[in-house]
């Protein structure tokens, strides 16, 4: 495996992996973004686009969640 300072290559991951590698690095977002060095939170920031990009690209008709739509957006303000 293609190995990087961030963790194996998101394109050689198998789903299982990629999806553990995602739940990790959203977990860890915010923790990097209040307290990580200016690199650091680059590096996070590149990662992370990394693996939403592989997932974006294996997934490319996955269904979204209704309210995470616009018309769920505007149906929610709606409802207030």
């Amino acid at each position: 495996m293609a190995e990087h300072g961030g963790g194996p290559a998101a394109s050689e991951l198998e789903d299982g992996r990629l999806l553990k590698e995602l739940e990790t690095i959203h977990r860890t977002r915010h923790e990097t973004l209040l307290h990580g060095s200016d690199d650091a939170l680059a590096t996070h920031t590149q990662r992370l686009k990394e693996l939403e990009d592989e997932y974006v690209r294996r997934h490319p008709r996955r269904a979204p969640t209704a309210g995470r739509t616009r018309s769920g957006a505007r149906a929610r303000a709606a409802e207030d």
